[in-house]
């Protein structure tokens, strides 16, 4: 699922998005919370007249945002009171508050507000984590107004402590959300670390509702968390490598701003299907990005989005056609991480 942090995947029309095979966005309510408020995405027709997109849309909680982004005066069992990015003001902001703030702007999956504390934050730290978690879900659940338009997911937290994730677990399921997420993931704890976790906890969530794995990832990071059950995700990597000139490929990343491709008349990866490797060479790509023209990062974000859609689209079917352990072991998109190699 692209992400539209602000009610816009930056640089993309909606239709240009839809072209990719995406059938899901995300949007952020601590973002549009800020700005420009609930009340008035609302009033202008909710999220999918705002943000133009006509298929399915996510918000998620706000609560990674607060702990990641704000100034926080106090956080407890209440909630947490923070200062604003926009204007310093302080805000309070509790479960039934964010799911007060979801409920308006109208998303089609809305998410509980939970605590989400660095994966290597101490045992103790995440003991109470998941405590705040379990009970603001519950508050989450009482508080929602449109069940029947809106979906509400729980959201899986313990940082890497598996009985911590699976004591979690299973008090959200005892609550019969639409959905469940894995939080707390995708934060610096490191590849292995994550596949520990969702080894641990993934077979505990019902296999026959959405299980959501937020903020990842990586390729790689996709396809073996697909090998572990995982059904959906979302990251700011393919658009945001993209306005920074980064390409994905099935051979590694390409970086146009090098000056090897300035006269390079090939497609960013050839036989891809996008506007971008149909249409532009590397070269005038790399002219854009030096020129600080926009088309630049619009067209690379779009490739990237594809890219990873392609991807997603060839597990599927992988897996419809009973051989996903071969294009696990065997495509070499399913190798590519952090730390990737860059491609000729």
């Amino acid at each position: 699922m692209p992400v539209g942090t602000q009610g816009t995947i930056k640089g993309q029309l909606p239709d240009s998005i839809a072209a990719t095979g995406s059938q899901c966005i995300l949007a952020n309510t601590y973002h549009l919370m800020l700005r420009p408020g609930e009340e008035t995405v609302s009033q202008l027709g909710e999220l999918h007249r705002f943000m133009g997109w006509r298929g399915p849309i996510l918000t998620d909680s706000g609560g990674f945002q607060v702990f990641s982004l704000s100034d926080i005066n106090k956080i407890d069992d209440e909630g947490v009171t923070f200062k604003s990015q926009i204007d310093g003001s302080i805000i309070h902001l509790t479960p039934a508050r964010s799911i007060a703030v979801q409920n308006k702007l109208g998303a089609d999956i809305i998410m509980c507000f939970d605590e989400c504390p660095e994966s290597t934050a101490p045992r103790d730290v995440q003991e109470r984590a998941v405590e705040r978690t379990i009970r603001w879900a519950k508050i989450c659940r009482e508080a929602h107004s449109r069940p029947d338009a809106q979906s509400l997911f729980g959201i899986v937290q313990g940082g890497l402590h598996v009985d911590l994730r699976l004591a979690c677990a299973e008090k959200l399921i005892g609550l019969d959300f639409p959905g469940y997420a894995v939080g707390g993931l995708a934060v610096g704890e490191g590849f292995d670390n994550m596949l520990k976790v969702l080894d641990g906890v993934v077979g505990a969530l019902p296999a026959d509702k959405p299980r959501y794995l937020m903020g990842v990832g990586y390729p790689r990071d996709l396809v073996e968390a697909v090998a572990r059950g995982i059904d959906m995700f979302d990251c700011t990597l393919p658009t945001r490598n993209g306005r920074n000139a980064n390409a994905w490929t099935p051979g590694g990343q390409i970086r146009l701003k090098n000056a090897k491709f300035a006269r390079d008349d090939r497609p960013v990866e050839e036989g891809c299907d996008c506007v971008c490797c149909r249409q532009f060479t590397r070269g005038a790509i790399r002219h854009f990005f030096m020129a600080d023209e926009m088309l630049g990062p619009i067209l690379l974000s779009l490739h990237n989005v594809r890219f990873y859609q392609r991807l997603m689209s060839d597990v599927r079917a992988s897996i419809e056609a009973g051989r996903f352990e071969a294009f696990r072991t065997t495509d070499p998109r399913a190798v590519l991480g952090a730390g990737i190699r860059q491609a000729d």
